[in-house]
């Protein structure tokens, strides 16, 4: 039988307990509706790290089959902060963003894409019916 080296046992028992604290609900939370028909999805941001490290002692007199002795520690740090809502409405759904507006123009435009989409879209649509009723 192997023996697992006590290091070894540190990560497995950090990153159950991370395991624990985090599933998928804590990303994408369970959805809240309300009483006009809308349901509130809301969605975070998780970000987590952990460490781990040890040594070996050995003494002068010890016995080369004989077990080493060993210090060592784990821990972790989770961060989770909430960026986001999903409003469903029918069969439309919207992002309401709760971080403050984009800082760089590049982020802003790329904020803007959904909205711009759904205009152009609309504007495409008007146009058409518009030139089916001038035939």
């Amino acid at each position: 039988m192997e023996k697992n080296h006590p290091i070894s046992e540190l990560m497995s028992t950090t990153m159950q307990k991370i395991r624990e604290m985090v599933d998928v609900n804590t990303i994408v939370g369970t959805p809240i509706h309300t009483e006009d028909g809308v349901t509130l999805i809301p969605v975070s941001r998780l970000s987590f790290g952990f460490a781990s490290g040890g040594s070996d002692f050995a003494t002068k007199n010890q016995k080369p089959d004989a077990d080493n002795s060993f210090g060592g520690g784990s821990g972790a740090g989770v961060n989770i902060a909430p960026v986001a809502f999903l409003i469903v409405k029918g069969d439309s759904v919207k992002l309401l963003p709760v971080a403050p507006p984009a800082g760089s123009a590049v982020d802003r435009a790329v904020e803007l894409v959904p909205e711009m989409f759904d205009k152009i879209t609309g504007y495409l649509e008007k146009n058409k019916k518009e030139d089916n009723q001038a035939f």
